[in-house]
């Protein structure tokens, strides 16, 4: 991946949990879910109406952290591809980021990621 811009550690995301991250100026907001040593990144925007999907900062996923949740809608969707199982955007999906965690533990993204 060329260039790029460090999100985060990968310790600063909660495993088996997600985190939400503010754009550069300019850009939408990312946030990250995690499982173990994977990173998924997406693009914090509903694909309904494009509002942010969390209500309550850095809480993106169901109860039993198994799936994505646009907590307006209910919208439900899956951590490994985005795609929309449930909800009003039914068959949609959440717009991914690529990722990368680098030997130093540091998740990378686009330098345009969210543009």
């Amino acid at each position: 991946m060329t260039g790029t811009r460090v999100l985060c550690r990968l310790e600063e995301i909660p495993d088996q949990g997600a985190r939400g991250f503010d754009g550069p100026p300019g850009h939408v907001g990312l946030f990250a879910v995690r499982r173990g040593e994977r990173v998924w990144v997406y693009e914090n925007s509903c694909p309904h109406i494009g509002i942010p999907l969390e209500m309550v900062p850095h809480r993106f996923l169901d109860r039993k952290a198994e799936m994505i949740v646009c907590f307006t809608h209910g919208a439900r969707f899956r951590i490994e591809d985005g795609e929309c199982v449930s909800g009003p955007c039914l068959g949609d999906a959440l717009t991914p980021v690529e990722a990368a965690v680098d030997g130093q533990g540091q998740v990378l993204v686009p330098a345009s990621a969210g543009a």
